[in-house]
Order: C-alpha cells, then sequence, then structure tokens
C-alpha cells in the first residue's frame, strides 16, 4: 500500500548516503520512562533502579524530566529516528529542527503518542465505544482525536488495539474492541481510516499502529504480560481477523506484542513478522517493539544475553525498538562483526523511512503553529456526547423505574458521581484537568433537584449518616458506583465491587426506595452480588468528556439508551474467561443433568450476554426466513416496536455450524443492523452473509468453507433470536 516506484527510489538514493550508524539511529525510539510515553513517578523509578532494571543514569534523568532533553546531540548525529511521549508542538518543532536542519542527512523524526481515545477531547474507552454496534463511531473519534493531535506535533499513535479478549481479568481490555472476532474487526479497521483518513500525509492525521500483534488480549490468567498459547486454527479464526482488517484498511505500524506466542516472543517472532505479517497478510508498513520488549527475550529465555535479543529481533523484522536502547547500543557492532548482516538493517529503515515519506515528513516536518486550535471545541465535545450516548448500555429497568420524572425528589450519592477525572479512563495521556462533564454537572446543568453527598468512595468507609440524611426525603436514590482499575499493569483477580459500596447498597435496600445504580467502570465487573440491589443498572462505563451530560440524558429519557454488551458480564469472578461464542462441548451444560460442564456452585452461563442491552421500549421479532442469491445467504426477519417510545433496535444475526472437522462455536455473530421504529412500527431487516464468512479452519489451519447445516438467529442479543435451519 505504501510503496510505489517514486518513493523506493528516494529511500535507496538516501539509503546510499547513509552510514551504518546513521542506519541504526532510524531504528531508536526515545521516550520520558522507561515504560515508554509517559513519565513514572519518582517512587517508581527508584524500584526499578533497586531493582536492577535501569541504570544510575536513567534514573536521575527520570526524576529530573530529562529523559528527552539531553537527546539533542544524538539527533544532531542521525542517531535517533522517532520520540514518543512529546505532546506541544513548539518541543516537537524544536526536535524536528535539529534534525532537519542540523544532522548530516537531513531526515525528519516521527513523533509517536498514546492517542487511544481522544486527546483533548476524550471519547468512550474503545470497549465501551464498541458498545454502540456501530464501527463508524470510531472514524468519527478517531478523525478528531488526530486532529487535536496532530495540532500538538504528534503524527504517529499507538491505537488501535485489535487484541480480541474473553478475560476481564486483563486490564487492558478497555482499550479494545471486547470478545467477538467479527465486530472487533469491524471498528479496528475504522479506527484505522478514522486515524488515517484517505491520505495520510494530510498534516491533520495519524499513522496507526496495530497492537499488540499478536494474540496478547489472550494472556493466560489475564495477567499482563504473561504466556499465550493457543492451536493456529484458533488463531486463525478468532485473533489474526481483527488485525488483518487493520492491515487492510492500510494501518502504516504495527507493534509486537510483549507477550510470547506458542514458545516465541512476539518482538523475536519471524513466522509472525514476516511471513505472516507481511508475506501473508501484506503489510509494508514498519513494525516497532512495545516498551523495552527486545531486552526482555532474555527474560523470556529465548536469548541468553541481550545481544542475541537484538540479532533475533531484527532479524525477525522488528524494525524500531522502543526504549530499551538495546539497538542503538549493539547493532552497529554486531553488523560491523558480521553477526547481523546490513540486508536486515537496509529492510527495516527502509520501512520506517518509508512511512516518513508517506505521512509527508520530508516536505512538511514542522508543525503549524499558527493555526487556531480545535481542543475541545464545540463541535468535538457535540460528537463526544454523541458518541457517549450510545457507548451506554442500560442493563436493568425493573418496574420501567427509567427514564426518571426531573420533577421527581432524587438522592445522589457515592461520591463517583461528582468526579470528573475518573470518568476519562485510562491511556488519556494528553487529558485536561477537570475538563470533563461529571454526573452531578450535567444534573446541575439540566436544573434537577437533587440532594448530594459522596457517602462512600471505592475503597474509602461508608459514612451511614450522611448515607441516611441524604436519602431520607428522597423518593429515589442514584448510587454512583466505580471500578476505577483499569489499563496496563492493572490485572485485577477480583472484579466484584468493593465492600464499602456493597455495605451502601445493602443500607439502600433497606429504605424501600427505589435504586437506580450507575457504573463508571473501564472493564466488565462480576454483578452477581450487586444487580438484585437495584432496581434500574446503567453501565456508563469511562465515557470520557461528555460523561455526565450522555449519562443524564439517559437517565431522565432525554436519549432512549441503544448500547449493547460487546463482552459479556459474569456473575462471579471465578467463571472468566467467559465469553459467548465458546465451541460446544460433547456434553453441553444442563442444569438438571449432573454429569454435563458447568458449575456445581455458580452458574455457567453470564449474568448479561454479548449483545444485551435494554430500551425504554420493547422489540418483538417474527418471521424469519431465508434465502439464496449469487452465493450470498440472506436472513430476514420482522421486527416490531411494542412499546410506546420511539427507539432504535440493533439486529444481530448469529450462525452454528452443524457439521464440521473441528467443533464449532455454539453461536457467531455475523452481521448486526440497526433500525429505527416508531411506537407500533413494524420492518423488515434483511442482513447477508457470504460464504466465506460461514468458512472455519480444519485442525491442521486448512480453511474450509464447505456446503454446510446452519443454525440461524435473528436476535436481540447472543443469548435469544428467532431461529432457522438452512444449507448453504
Amino acid at each position: 500500500m505504501y510503496k510505489n516506484s517514486e518513493t523506493e527510489k528516494k529511500i535507496d538514493e538516501l539509503l546510499a548516503r547513509m552510514t551504518i550508524a546513521e542506519k541504526v539511529g532510524q531504528l531508536q525510539q526515545i521516550g520520558p520512562s522507561p515504560v515508554g510515553g509517559f513519565e513514572i513517578s519518582e517512587e517508581d523509578a527508584l524500584a526499578m533502579y533497586n531493582a536492577g532494571k535501569i541504570t544510575a543514569e536513567a534514573y536521575e534523568s527520570i526524576i529530573n524530566h530529562t529523559m528527552i532533553d539531553k537527546r539533542e546531540d544524538s539527533i544532531r548525529k542521525g542517531k535517533v529516528g522517532s520520540f514518543i511521549g512529546i505532546d506541544n508542538a513548539e518541543a516537537a518543532n524544536h526536535l524536528q529542527r535539529i534534525a532537519v536542519e542540523e544532522s548530516r542527512l537531513g531526515i525528519p523524526l516521527i513523533m509517536g503518542m498514546d492517542v487511544i481515545h481522544g486527546h483533548k477531547t476524550i471519547f468512550p474507552i474503545p470497549l465501551a465505544q464498541t458498545c454502540s454496534f456501530d464501527e463508524h463511531t470510531f472514524e468519527v473519534s478517531s478523525s478528531i482525536a488526530a486532529r487535536e493531535a496532530s495540532e500538538d506535533g504528534i503524527r504517529w499513535t499507538y491505537a488501535p488495539m485489535a487484541d480480541i479478549c474473553r478475560d476481564a481479568r486483563w486490564g487492558r481490555i478497555c482499550e479494545g474492541f471486547g470478545e467477538d472476532t467479527y465486530l472487533a474487526s469491524k471498528c479496528a479497521a475504522s479506527a484505522v481510516k478514522g486515524y488515517q483518513g484517505d491520505d495520510i500525509s494530510c498534516p491533520d492525521r495519524l499513522a496507526a499502529c496495530i497492537k499488540h500483534f499478536a494474540a496478547y488480549g489472550a494472556c493466560e490468567g489475564g495477567r499482563d504480560y504473561d504466556t499465550v498459547d493457543m492451536s493456529l486454527p484458533k488463531f486463525y479464526e478468532t485473533y489474526l481477523p481483527p488485525y488483518a482488517a487493520a492491515v487492510n484498511a492500510g494501518a502504516a505500524t504495527v507493534m509486537a506484542a510483549f507477550n510470547d506466542l506458542n514458545g516465541v516472543p512476539c518482538t523475536a517472532n519471524k513466522w509472525l513478522l514476516k511471513n505472516l505479517l507481511r508475506d501473508k497478510l501484506g503489510f509494508d508498513g514498519f513494525v516497532i517493539s512495545d516498551a523495552h520488549a527486545i531486552e526482555e527475550c532474555v527474560n523470556h529465555g529465548t536469548a541468553l544475553n541481550l545481544s542475541e535479543a537484538v540479532k533475533q529481533s531484527i532479524e525477525a523484522g522488528c524494525d524500531m525498538d522502543l526504549g530499551s536502547d538495546a539497538y542503538i547500543s549493539l547493532l552497529e557492532d554486531m553488523i560491523r562483526n558480521g553477526e547481523v548482516s546490513e540486508t536486515d538493517l537496509d529492510n527495516s529503515v527502509r520501512s520506517i523511512l518509508r512511512i516518513k515519506y508517506a505521512l509527508g515528513l520530508f516536505e512538511r516536518p514542522y508543525t503549524d503553529t499558527q493555526t487556531s486550535s480545535s481542543h475541545l471545541c464545540t463541535a468535538h465535545r457535540s460528537a463526544a456526547l454523541e458518541i457517549a450516548r450510545k457507548s451506554a448500555v442500560l442493563l436493568k429497568n425493573e418496574d420501567g423505574l427509567l427514564p426518571l420524572s426531573k420533577k421527581a425528589r432524587l438522592a445522589v450519592v457515592g461520591a463517583a458521581a461528582a468526579e470528573r477525572n475518573e470518568v476519562i479512563g485510562a491511556w488519556c495521556c494528553s487529558a485536561v484537568e477537570d475538563s470533563a462533564v461529571s454526573l452531578t454537572d450535567a444534573l446541575d446543568e439540566k436544573g434537577i433537584d437533587y440532594v448530594f453527598s459522596p457517602c462512600v468512595s471505592e475503597y474509602g468507609a461508608l459514612d451511614r449518616k450522611a448515607l441516611f440524611d441524604t436519602v431520607k426525603e428522597a423518593e429515589i436514590i442514584i448510587a454512583a458506583l466505580a471500578y476505577k482499575a483499569s489499563g496496563e499493569a492493572n490485572s485485577m483477580a477480583e472484579l466484584e465491587l468493593s465492600a464499602p459500596q456493597l455495605e451502601m447498597l445493602d443500607e439502600l435496600v433497606k429504605t424501600g426506595k427505589p435504586v437506580v445504580g450507575v457504573l463508571f467502570n473501564g472493564r466488565p465487573l462480576a454483578l452477581g452480588n450487586a444487580v438484585t440491589k437495584v432496581t434500574a443498572l446503567l453501565e456508563a462505563w469511562h465515557l470520557g468528556t461528555e460523561s455526565g451530560n450522555a449519562v443524564a440524558d439517559i437517565l431522565f429519557g432525554d436519549y432512549n439508551p441503544t448500547g449493547r454488551l460487546c463482552v459479556s458480564f459474569p456473575y462471579v469472578s471465578s467463571q472468566l474467561p467467559l465469553y459467548y461464542n465458546h465451541p460446544n462441548t460433547g456434553r453441553p451444560a444442563d442444569e438438571n443433568v449432573i454429569w454435563t460442564s458447568k458449575y456445581r456452585d455458580v452458574p455457567v452461563k453470564p449474568l448479561f450476554p454479548f449483545g444485551w442491552g435494554l430500551s425504554f421500549t420493547d422489540y418483538r421479532y417474527k418471521n424469519i426466513s431465508a434465502q439464496i442469491n449469487n452465493d450470498v445467504l440472506y436472513v430476514s426477519v420482522d421486527v416490531a416496536n411494542t412499546g410506546k417510545a420511539a427507539g432504535t433496535e440493533t439486529v444481530q444475526l448469529y450462525i452454528r455450524r452443524r457439521n464440521a472437522l473441528r467443533a464449532r462455536p455454539v453461536r457467531e455473530l455475523k452481521g448486526y443492523k440497526k433500525i429505527f421504529l416508531l411506537p407500533g412500527e413494524q420492518k423488515t431487516v434483511t442482513i447477508g452473509i457470504t460464504r466465506r464468512e460461514t468458512g472455519y479452519y480444519d485442525a491442521t489451519a486448512n480453511f474450509i468453507d464447505d456446503e454446510s447445516e446452519l443454525d440461524i438467529w435473528m436476535a436481540h442479543d447472543s443469548s435469544c433470536g428467532e431461529h432457522i435451519k438452512v444449507t448453504f
């Protein structure tokens, strides 16, 4: 996609002029700390130093905030190819000017930053946004993020994260698109298009980086950085497609995962980075390691020392080193000594230069600082509000408690209701302090009459007197509930709400008053011990800048919720990993038969299944039918709005192949369509799927798309639906 004769000729000419040291310099990315694009605390730096993870010089640079500042002479010598963590145009232009005007060859730098779900205007975490079941929202949010970030000199983002995750104990589930391959593939491609646009060289676009290649979301036990071991058919069917969709959408870069895949670290995995990514998928951008992952090959045990790790990684096709200084310190001498071929080095440099040319950095290396800022502008906040509304999921609404009357006497309890900075979620490296709207901010803006008291934070003790005083005159209680831990290095074994918050819910139950629970969290929670204590429950995730306004709009009926879960919710944490599209077994779960695949002490099914989400109206499905035309299977169903409010329904198409050479999932999502219906209105919804979309891989990883009998459902979620059998 990025190869063309004109650019390749320019690269050839430039390569011919470069010394080995200058070539190695292009492979070097520098950041403000040993963990990548953001600074760490002095306490963390000291712990890393005491553990021998960093040198004394690096420790001093971290605590004095000079990790980047001291690199100007290295830039002049052509020994830096990229920076991570610079988020202002003046600093970016300063360093760029040294590279372009003071280095021998004038090769521009590429400035990277973690722009995951917004830059200054923060959108819902990707996991939440996927619940919109509208992949085009990612094109909108990513394009706005690109526009804001590029104004600050950033031209490269480490997103989207295309890792399928079926285990919510993994903190980074918040960065991805959930548990389903089909839905994640749609979202990954749309995010790439949003960041890069139709022309990546436009100054308001960013180069996207698919991460983490590959299968990082399957890390054992939901533990960050842990091993991944799976069959090739499972990898090809479930984990590879979202990465492939992002490559097909034109992603300029790829980040190799921390983990090993079937015993080989992804950073040094030649089969993964060359044979699969480049040869099979046709990727022609460049690959960057994750932070310090090259040197971590020694910990994996596949390299005896750092020299072996460097050799394995460069030969495998890991083109750029994020943060470990492994390439810059060893590679030049290794090439001169014949330990590594200069051809491998040239291939990596060529890939990096290709993207720098594609971004237009050689023609326009500097960021225009004279243009007016779009940061947090009205249009961007409006888009953030609309997407946040689409991302929230109504999990429970007993007796039609929601929407609330704006005249009701309300009590709001829980510290999370007034928090502005927590609702933006993880990986908001450039967010503006207090720029987000809290729930209480939004209630004030709407003119709602309410009484508020924090009463309890996530782990603070419950103030029973404050709770009683706050709720005693209320007709309805809104309980804000938080689970803040999410993101990298936030693997958690228990996903239940904290004991003080559960204690608060117990006290609220005693009042006999209706309770609306509002969840502010970055991952699926185990809610079996909480869901019965509330009358209504809204999953508000970490919705970003306009979080409070989106939640308030739903609570008071100014927006009829449309969100659908992109990930299953367990009753208890010990059910994990949990996902809807599991293979059938020879003894499928049956609560009435002891010798079947289930637990004796907790349900085997999720509390809230994939695709679940309520509305302020009801829908009825009937008259499913199917027909085949030109090797496409078209499935139709009549959907009626049987309630009293207009609403948008997400019709989901699931299949199950009944005869195959490998056990197939009990259901697989293969299509969805959103329709708007007025009360009493009925529409016929038709979704088409190709024969290839019904295919699978056999035990030796051969793709099979032969004729089969299929179970097909047109459904509101993965646990129900109108059913038909078709041979296709």
